[in-house]
């Protein structure tokens, strides 16, 4: 009998773990169709447990947390998918229903001329993208100087004279955005409050003075951290410590 039962708990582990992520996906789906929220956000869990994301399975998830009014979870998992699939318009579209359940109303402080161009253009690459685009500049501007050399016709010197100096330009472009990007990426980590209601303080202690407070689902940047504390600032400029603990990074 005692054989019998471990035999039959080894069955049964085989087999929860051979479900595939799609298998995962469509009982997730199924759930929440049957309006089985909970059950729906365990299923696609499992799939994020096993770092096979995707857009979609982040989607799937901020929508199972919106069903709930869990403002925190909706709005990271849309950021989430939006990271993925930043064009993807119904994820932006549900982002902002979520976004309308947070209590906090954050006014973003005005952009400079170059804040806009970096935001609607540059961020449109990563640093890693810009690196590759970096490599094949510096690529093109030696070929391109290389057969400079070796033609013998004065047009195609010319022509070949002017594309490696327009490459050569567009390396060190490239190679200051490259930079930029990186420092960006860097110094500013995207997170999301979990914390129903947390005291944001003055220095990263529990005796510091309380500077302001903010609720569940507020996107914030991470700009340090010391010990289990990390240093925020809102889109409005406000900055101060909030414990770890009551956020989450992208």
């Amino acid at each position: 009998m005692k054989r019998f039962v471990i035999l039959f708990f080894v069955c049964l582990s085989q087999f929860i773990s051979a479900q595939t992520p799609d298998d995962l996906f469509g009982k997730g789906n199924i759930a929440y169709k049957d309006g089985k929220y909970v059950e729906a956000i365990e299923y696609y869990q499992q799939i994020e447990a096993k770092d096979l994301v995707s857009a979609e399975l982040f989607f799937n998830l901020g929508n199972a947390y919106y069903k709930l009014n869990k403002v925190g979870p909706s709005v990271y998992y849309y950021e989430k998918a939006l990271q993925l699939d930043p064009d993807n318009q119904e994820v932006k579209n549900n982002l902002v229903y979520a976004k309308r359940l947070a209590i906090d109303t954050i006014e973003e402080l005005p952009k400079t001329l170059f804040q806009k161009i970096n935001k609607n253009y540059l961020q449109l690459l990563t640093y890693n993208q810009w690196s590759f685009l970096l490599v094949g500049f510096s690529f093109l501007g030696c070929l391109f100087f290389l057969l400079y050399y070796l033609v013998k016709r004065s047009n195609s010197k010319r022509l070949f004279f002017i594309l490696s100096a327009s490459c050569f330009l567009l390396f060190i472009s490239a190679f200051f955005i490259t930079y930029n990007q990186y420092q960006y990426a860097k110094n500013n980590k995207p997170a999301i409050i979990f914390a129903e209601k947390t005291e944001i303080r003055s220095a990263p202690t529990l005796n510091a003075e309380e500077v302001f407070e903010i609720h569940e689902g507020t996107k914030v940047m991470v700009l340090d951290a010391i010990d289990n504390w990390k240093k925020i600032i809102l889109a409005d400029g406000k900055q101060g410590w909030i414990i770890a603990d009551d956020l989450k990074e992208l």
